[in-house]
């Protein structure tokens, strides 16, 4: 599977929930891709089933990335909106297929998910440092 966003961030984003203005965000690190389902269905962080533990500096939740918002594209009627790369990881015995990027609202149960970034493989620590790099922003289109 490619990145993908969320099905219900249009929602969040019409009833104001989402702020990619002013909001924080977070990237937090999955062993497995969502599925399908698992992107029309799971709309806060406590629904996502496959973080990868704690290790090292990695801590349950992620870590946060900026968020910058783009010109808007009118020839492919859209938006670009980036985020930058997590800090890297120290001392982490780690192994993910890619991150889950969430609006923080407080907790697990009230985090909205945003997008999720696909490394196109497992990348892996081994009690060294783990980095990533997102380079495909996402897409807001009319």
């Amino acid at each position: 599977m490619a990145s993908a966003n969320f099905t219900n961030l249009p929602l969040k984003i019409a009833n104001g929930s989402v702020n990619f203005g002013s909001d924080t965000f977070k990237a937090l690190l999955v062993s497995a891709v969502p599925s399908e389902s698992n992107l029309d269905s799971w709309i806060f962080r406590s629904d996502v089933t496959s973080e990868v533990g704690a290790s090292g500096s990695y801590s349950t939740g992620g870590a946060s990335v900026t968020c910058t918002v783009g010109a808007t594209d009118t020839t492919n009627n859209r938006v670009p909106v980036t985020f930058g790369n997590p800090a890297n990881f120290t001392s982490a015995t780690i192994s993910a297929v890619g991150a889950i990027i969430y609006d923080v609202k407080g907790s697990a149960a009230t985090d909205i998910l945003i997008t999720f970034v696909d490394f196109g493989g497992t990348v892996t620590s081994t009690n060294g440092t783990f980095s990533t790099t997102f380079n495909t922003p996402l897409y807001i289109n009319r």
